[in-house]
């Protein structure tokens, strides 16, 4: 699979595995999410490699934002820990990111894309993500973040 690029004003989007800064991403998931605070580092570490990887970069390469999709490449995908560096906010790194997800090549004709926010949902509903049809379709195992 070749690697998707974009630019979006001064920022690169990257899906290059070479590119990724699991310091960043483990930093502001354990620290700053309200979903996975206090996640190890092995655990961040084993998911990024486990999933295909959006970074967003300044030109000079600092890693400023992330995004991962979990996914078969075929029938679903689970978008999953989104955010943008608070320093680099604002700039709309955040639709740049979710537009990149939809439209890369290898998840755009999928059938299903799921996603979890707690504050985020006109963000996503932009690009066609609307609440679960048949919610109590759906099961979760919920197990304390490692």
């Amino acid at each position: 699979m070749s690697h998707f690029e974009r630019r979006h004003r001064e920022y690169l989007i990257s899906t290059d595995p070479d590119r990724i800064d699991v310091d960043v991403i483990h930093h502001w998931i354990s620290e700053k999410s309200y979903w996975a605070a206090g996640r190890s580092r092995k655990t961040v570490e084993a998911s990024v490699d486990a999933s295909l990887n959006f970074g967003v970069y300044t030109d000079s390469g600092a890693m400023v934002g992330a995004a991962r999709v979990v996914t078969d490449f075929s029938t679903f995908g689970w978008l999953c820990d989104l955010f943008v560096l608070d320093d680099h906010r604002g700039r709309g790194l955040g639709k740049a990111l979710v537009s990149a997800v939809v439209e890369h090549p290898d998840l755009s004709g999928m059938q299903r894309i799921i996603l979890a926010t707690a504050d985020a949902h006109d963000l996503y509903a932009t690009y066609g993500f609307e609440l679960m049809a048949n919610p109590e379709r759906w099961m979760e195992r919920n197990r304390p973040v490692s």
